[in-house]
């Protein structure tokens, strides 16, 4: 019964609510009430913070996360191997990646990785926001530049670099920017990220980073949208080369201020640190390794 706990906890975790955990499971509020009991009985400790609006997780809340998911991770694996020997894999991979990233290169990749594995399936989540890894599950993450939480492991893919760039089309009608100050006569294509829009742009010139304020009629959370906007000719669009290197060798887009250009970042798997990754994770990590082409 711990073991079932123990899910159902990383599961009111990964709702935010006793209530939303109760419908994926289907489990009356009550039930899901005297489990959470239990298990804080079991453990001589509150777990859970919980108000009429909302629910956080206390000190021992949040170290329980992270055991909770080694040890099913471990009985996961133990079972996986029991059942379906050691060269089989199987279960559940919640995996995060950009919008365009995984539209156009991580959703192909996985619907191949699947036909090798029968046993795998794919939970995914397409956002270029912040997404919390660890309170939504999320067993493996792509995500572009440098890791800053301590709480996570990171593994490199390739360099990125941040381009600018825009249709022929664009800039047969608007003129060619030749230097990053140009860009205040252009039209530029903003993302938001959360609440904040990424309107300063950085480039090098004389040899020191500068950063330039963009501004444009158009503002979007998914880098999509502002891709597709930049092949309609709508705009000037700093984009991820990951992004954009099948449009820039098709030639519907072009790059520009190439020599102003800072120093790529990367691209990279981030993973929960102190967590001990199923097999069927780090089977796909090594695929992903192997198969994205950087």
């Amino acid at each position: 019964m711990l073991i079932e706990n123990l899910k159902l906890f990383l599961k009111i975790v990964e709702k935010g609510g006793l209530a939303a955990a109760g419908r994926e499971v289907g489990l009356s509020p009550a039930t899901v009430t005297d489990r959470l009991a239990a298990l804080e009985a079991h453990y001589g400790a509150r777990l859970l913070t919980r108000t009429t609006r909302s629910l956080s997780l206390t000190d021992e809340g949040r170290e329980l996360v992270t055991g909770a998911r080694r040890i099913l991770a471990e009985t996961e694996e133990t079972e996986a191997r029991i059942k379906l020997g050691v060269e089989k894999i199987s279960g559940r991979i919640h995996v995060s990646a950009p919008n365009d990233l995984g539209r156009s290169q991580i959703v192909p990749l996985l619907d191949s990785f699947m036909l090798q594995h029968p046993e795998i399936a794919v939970d995914l989540t397409l956002s270029d926001g912040y997404i919390d890894l660890v309170g939504r599950g999320i067993d493996l993450a792509l995500r572009y530049g440098e890791l800053s939480d301590s709480t996570m492991k990171s593994r490199k893919l390739g360099p990125n670099q941040r381009l600018i760039c825009a249709s022929p089309d664009y800039l047969k009608r608007n003129g060619v920017p030749r230097h990053p100050d140009d860009l205040d006569h252009h039209n530029c294509l903003i993302m938001r990220f959360g609440s904040s829009t990424d309107q300063d742009w950085v480039f090098v010139v004389d040899g020191k980073q500068r950063t330039c304020r963009v501004q444009g009629n158009r503002i979007a959370d998914g880098g999509d949208v502002i891709r597709q906007w930049c092949l309609n000719g709508l705009g000037v669009a700093l984009k991820s080369e990951w992004d954009v290197r099948h449009d820039l060798a098709a030639g519907t887009l072009v790059t520009l201020l190439d020599a102003f250009s800072p120093n790529p970042n990367a691209l990279q798997m981030v993973y929960p640190a102190g967590v001990v990754q199923p097999r069927r994770v780090r089977a796909l990590m090594d695929y992903l390794s192997k198969t994205l082409d950087p």
